[in-house]
């Protein structure tokens, strides 16, 4: 049957296929990524493709047409079910899969849905997406050809290789999570009957209505239900998630929030003592102090582009045993095979505070200081977020400010940084900023503010309410 198919062109990311079901993404989409993208998979000489998906009501029916999609090109596809991403990415590795698709709208809103590609083990991203609907458009496909499908359910031995790593220490933990009815609810509910210590589980419910509360873990009112439980318990540390579980939220014993560039720090000190000398990976929002606190303990900080697989493919690159991002994605090559996993995630954060001699508020609290906002993002169109970044930079250039341009602009002054950057995820700016003091940080956000006004955009809610990445 000929086949040919063009996608919206804002679905197709830098790192994953996302829109809005019924808008900007479809069972036909799905069906076309299936099989288009095993084509991409048989000509590069595989033969299996492993599948999953989240909680969201719409992924069912797009991984049935993905499934569709794929066995059409003769795949062998085998599907892991309703589940966390990360689980996808253990199933890929323990089944030496040769390609691996997990439908997940991760933590946009429970209208969006999208699709996270691995090729070959490695993040499949960037040019390899956009090839990806050009093939698509033409219709270049393998001819077609009946595969096979199969389940199989890998709860089990996912949750006994998290647990492997703890190694705990002489403190008996309290635990709070909040699973923000993710799709990892299942699974999590297994991993704490396996882990010593007591655990309360918030949002087990797989929902992808999401009831109670948006499951971002980077935004401050996500986890009030999160901090107050934490608090009511005098538990030792909360734990939350994402809507596919590839990104987590950390509270201490006072529900003070540990953010993703401070957990970073928590978790290189101890990976540094096994790897001295080692790279570690943050991405361009996060805080000076991390890099400076990654030194200190001996490790060799890199700052990179902000995107799992770009992350990702860093970290095979340098061989770093662990990076992470402010948005919460955490990358473990030690022990770990390199993915971004917040259960996993959350059984080493145990694993350290078990050992630990003092509660986990000590450890923030001896933490250098800064001031800084919140990771904020403010509207732009998708066509129009580009052009803004490349008018910023051009000024700044013109001005001779000190920038990177890894990803955006990092502009750096006496009284600290301020970062634009245009969203991959979603049709959003991107700005943070860290100063010295609050007065410092003061004069950082009208910086921003005026770079924004200079490209005719209104000023942005530093308040925290519109956090994310």
């Amino acid at each position: 049957m000929f086949f040919t198919h063009r996608f919206e062109a804002t679905s197709l990311r830098e790192y994953d296929i996302r829109g809005i079901v019924g808008k900007t993404l479809s069972t036909d989409d799905a069906f076309a990524i299936g099989r288009t993208f095993g084509s991409v998979v048989r000509r590069s000489g595989g033969k299996t493709l492993v599948v999953g998906y989240d909680g969201r009501l719409s992924s069912p029916l797009l991984e049935e047409a993905l499934v569709r999609g794929a066995v059409a090109c003769g795949l062998d596809v085998v599907r892991v079910g309703r589940g966390p991403t990360p689980m996808l990415y253990y199933g890929s590795v323990i089944l030496k899969a040769d390609g691996a698709v997990m439908v997940t709208g991760s933590h946009n809103p429970p209208d969006h849905n999208g699709f996270k590609i691995t090729l070959a083990g490695k993040p499949f991203f960037g040019a390899q997406i956009r090839e990806l609907g050009d093939l698509s458009a033409k219709g270049d496909v393998v001819p077609e050809e009946k595969g096979t499908v199969r389940d199989v359910d890998i709860r089990e031995e996912y949750v006994e290789r998290l647990v492997k790593d703890y190694v705990g220490g002489p403190r008996k933990l309290k635990v709070v999570w909040d699973n923000g009815n993710s799709s990892a609810g299942e699974v999590l509910e297994m991993l704490v009957k396996k882990l010593p210590g007591e655990h309360i589980v918030l949002n087990a419910k797989i929902d992808g209505t999401f009831p109670v509360h948006h499951p971002d873990p980077t935004v401050v009112k996500n986890l009030e239900q999160l901090i107050a439980t934490v608090r009511a318990n005098k538990a030792d540390l909360g734990i939350a998630f994402d809507g596919d579980a590839d990104r987590i939220g950390v509270v201490d014993n006072t529900g003070g929030i540990l953010w993703g560039d401070q957990l970073l720090i928590l978790l290189a000190r101890d990976v540094l003592k096994a790897h001295s000398g080692a790279t570690i990976i943050a991405d361009v929002k996060a805080s000076q102090v991390l890099f400076d606190e990654v030194a200190s303990a001996g490790g060799k900080p890199l700052m990179w582009r902000t995107g799992h697989s770009l992350i990702k493919s860093k970290m095979a690159e340098t061989g770093s045993p662990l990076a992470g991002e402010m948005s919460g994605h955490i990358f473990f090559a030690d022990k770990w095979y390199g993915f971004d996993d917040a259960l996993y995630a959350g059984v080493r954060v145990l694993d350290i505070v078990a050992r630990m001699d003092e509660p986990l508020s000590v450890f923030r609290e001896f933490l250098p200081k800064t001031t800084s906002t919140p990771e904020v993002r403010f509207e732009c169109d998708d066509h129009r977020k580009f052009k803004v970044m490349e008018e910023v930079a051009a000024r700044l250039r013109k001005q001779g400010a000190d920038i990177s341009e890894i990803d955006g602009v990092r502009v750096n002054t006496p009284d600290g940084w301020w970062l634009l950057r245009a969203s991959n995820t979603q049709a959003v700016l991107v700005a943070r900023a860290e100063g010295r003091t609050e007065a410092c940080l003061e004069r950082l956000k009208e910086a921003v503010v005026k770079q924004l006004e200079l490209s005719a955009l209104p000023r942005p809610d530093f308040s925290g309410n519109s956090s994310g990445h």
